[in-house]
């Protein structure tokens, strides 16, 4: 038997050479990645100056580490960010900084611990299983833009698991598509914010991303209401909403109010939704372009689980589990990260000002070619290695790290490894000739026209043609 060669999946474009700061602006304001210089796969840090500011783009793990985990709050997010997303996420987990953000924390921590795992993990197989049976129709072999389909199942999980409610009740339907409606309408980044400037300045939002974002916060908040009903009547199911909801402040006594609520479960469905959106839709374009590897995934699902999915043979599900951390490493969902500078620093023999942007970037450290064996090569395999696990101790962060780690990355990738399981024991996924997918970075990495993959049924050993697939 030959061995396949090796797949170097699609990357994005890089900046011109010898690019203005406005081009680099205008650029970035589209998309972030079209803006960087090819050099930032080979380097240690790169110094942009801006108009009224310096950035570093920074991808020497020690001083990583120093940013991340050593020294968090010489280096808070930077209101970039928030001051873009401020009108969908207001006060969030997400954009804040100092005593409020760790306030947020304490109390949002506890649903997510590790023992809950096993108690959501019906509510994913559920939606994982909905979504196999909502892709029926579409198995026929014509093209299926992926993206959406997997932003589907992703706000399917986010509902269930958050609230007891799956995706076709009426109030999640509106989430999802004033949400989808949002990415679209809102620029990652507005040229005030790009430039510091002071809230004062009007940030010409754009009116069609303003109204979608209240929408969205208008039917969260008739949801928290609802539960903030049930709760009292004694009648609240047991899921995350209700234990973020009844958990105080331990320093404090305090809870989320209503508002703060609205907020939180805001970022939640952003980061959760769409995180796990993107790194699906492309952890399936992967494995269609590389059928030989969707082939053993496909039949270690089938070995694992049998007729059914269970907690316990989660441990069974290795190949996957690596397909989804390569895939990660490649297209971590969110490729970049903004910390400002809160005092003077010496990094590489440079002085970082106060005020200055260090830019962390999963995407180019995740590939950094100093760092990775065939850093843009598609390889599940290379995380059985010694090497690599070393590696990825300093160079893989698709969650970030430190304190200020995604406080559900074990359900995403509890997440990733399930619904993938589900949907390859039922599909198979093949390319589409002409539609190879050009990464962009919108809020999350997805594909400058969608991912495009033709879906037929998986059907069960012995099936005559024409069966049904196993779910």
């Amino acid at each position: 038997m030959t061995t396949p060669p090796e797949y170097t999946p699609p990357i994005p474009r890089w900046r011109p050479e010898g690019a203005s700061i406005l081009q680099r602006l205008r650029l970035a304001r589209k998309d972030v990645f079209s803006s960087q210089p090819k050099r930032l796969y080979r380097a240690w840090m790169a110094q942009q100056n801006a108009i009224l500011f310096d950035s570093y783009t920074i991808n020497q793990p020690d001083l990583i580490k120093t940013i991340l985990e050593d020294r968090p709050d010489d280096f808070p997010k930077s209101n970039i960010i928030q001051d873009t997303l401020k009108l969908l996420l207001g006060e969030a987990v997400f954009v804040t900084n100092g005593e409020t953000w760790k306030r947020q924390r304490r109390i949002i921590d506890p649903a997510f611990e590790g023992g809950r795992l096993r108690e959501v993990f019906p509510a994913m197989v559920a939606a994982g299983q909905a979504s196999v049976a909502r892709l029926a129709p579409q198995a026929t072999g014509t093209p299926t833009e992926i993206e959406f389909e997997t932003a589907h199942a992703a706000a399917d999980v986010i509902f269930r698991t958050l609230f007891s409610i799956p995706i076709t009740d009426e109030k999640a339907t509106a989430v999802f598509h004033g949400f989808r409606a949002y990415q679209r309408a809102q620029p990652l980044m507005t040229f005030p914010a790009l430039l510091k400037a002071p809230k004062w300045v009007p940030r010409f939002r754009s009116s069609k991303s303003a109204r979608a974002a209240q929408a969205i916060r208008n039917v969260l908040a008739d949801i928290i209401a609802q539960r903030q009903d049930q709760l009292a009547a004694g009648t609240a199911p047991d899921d995350l909403a209700t234990k973020i909801m009844t958990t105080a402040d331990p320093q404090t006594g305090d809870i989320f109010g209503a508002k703060e609520m609205v907020d939180q479960v805001a970022i939640f469905f952003l980061a959760g939704h769409e995180t796990s959106a993107s790194a699906l839709a492309w952890t399936l374009y992967l494995l269609a372009a590389q059928p030989h590897v969707q082939e053993r995934a496909a039949a270690e699902a089938q070995a694992a689980w049998g007729d059914a999915p269970d907690f316990a043979n989660m441990r069974n599900l290795a190949y996957v589990r690596d397909i989804f951390r390569e895939a990660l490493r490649l297209y971590p969902p969110v490729p970049m990260m903004v910390r400002e500078a809160t005092r003077p620093e010496t990094f590489r023999s440079r002085t970082v000002k106060p005020g200055s942007l260090c830019i962390l970037s999963p995407w180019h450290l995740q590939r950094h070619e100093r760092l990775w064996d065939r850093p843009h090569v598609f390889d599940p395999d290379r995380w059985q290695t010694a090497e690599t696990r070393k590696t990825a101790r300093d160079a893989y962060m698709p969650f970030s790290k430190g304190p200020r780690v995604c406080t559900g990355a074990g359900f995403a990738m509890i997440e990733g490894v399930i619904l993938l399981a589900l949907l390859l024991r039922a599909y198979r996924f093949e390319t589409v000739e002409g539609k190879t997918p050009v990464p962009v970075q919108h809020l999350t990495v997805r594909s400058e026209e969608g991912i495009w993959l033709r879906i037929t049924p998986r059907l069960p050993e012995g099936s005559p043609s024409g069966g049904t697939p196993s779910i």
